[in-house]
């Protein structure tokens, strides 16, 4: 099958190896990956700040570079929200791009919704000596509903030490802009989820969206926990 990634801005900007290990995954499981350059932002940021128009301009843009794209994969929960919920309350003025967006959402798939419920698989054939555990973002868990579906992946990668995070449903305080408008509250809810994390006794926590890592990597760092923050596409990429 042929597969084109939309890789985000956001990891193409800072965490360019959740990337490269969505590719090796992909093709280890016998997939063409495509990646097609002009690919920009989703306009997550501007729709989520009031600027819609602005949005409107990625979503015209993210539709010209994948119109004719068979499967779209996105390593980033709350990106593949964004095209498959968003995209068509911002293209509602626009019928000729409502009906482009309306064909294009079916066709887009979160990394590990594509692993498990486009391919039906669970064990990808990675190994990872480690204690794990993981966070389900609020866009994995209420707007992409992906259920278990990361945690089978998870428990199928050999050498694995699997252990549930407390409190898994609670957001980690991050949310984009939220982060900076509401940094007290944020602070707070990133103090709750790091405290459930170590409770784990876990060596990584993972996650499929960087930006709710990134958040909880930086406060675990900042108390020197010793707690490392991985994507779960460089996890199912290890062998």
């Amino acid at each position: 099958m042929r597969v084109c990634l939309f890789i985000t801005c956001f990891n193409d900007t800072l965490f360019p190896q959740t990337g490269r290990a969505a590719v090796a995954v992909l093709e280890r499981l016998g997939h063409q990956v495509a990646f097609d350059p002009l690919q920009t932002c989703c306009g997550q940021m501007h729709s989520n700040s009031g600027y819609p128009r602005e949005a409107l301009t990625l979503v015209r843009r993210f539709v010209d570079v994948f119109r004719d794209a068979e499967r779209i994969v996105v390593p980033s929960t709350s990106c593949a929200t964004t095209i498959r919920t968003q995209y068509p309350r911002l293209a509602a003025g626009d019928a000729k791009l409502l009906r482009e967006v309306t064909e294009i959402a079916p066709r887009v798939f979160e990394f590990t919704e594509f692993l498990t419920g486009e391919l039906g698989l669970q064990d990808v054939g990675a190994y990872y000596p480690h204690r794990v555990t993981y966070h389900a973002s609020c866009n994995a868990l209420r707007g992409l509903k992906l259920g278990a579906g990361p945690v089978a992946l998870l428990r199928a990668v050999h050498g694995l030490d699997f252990v549930e995070l407390p409190s898994v449903e609670e957001c980690c305080g991050f949310g984009g802009t939220f982060a900076i408008k509401n940094a007290e509250v944020s602070t707070a809810m990133l103090t709750d989820k790091m405290r459930a994390v170590l409770a784990t006794g876990a060596e990584v926590v993972t996650a499929g969206d960087n930006s709710c890592l990134m958040h909880i990597a930086g406060g675990l760092s900042r108390l020197r926990a010793g707690v490392k923050a991985v994507h779960i596409a460089e996890i199912l990429a290890c062998t």
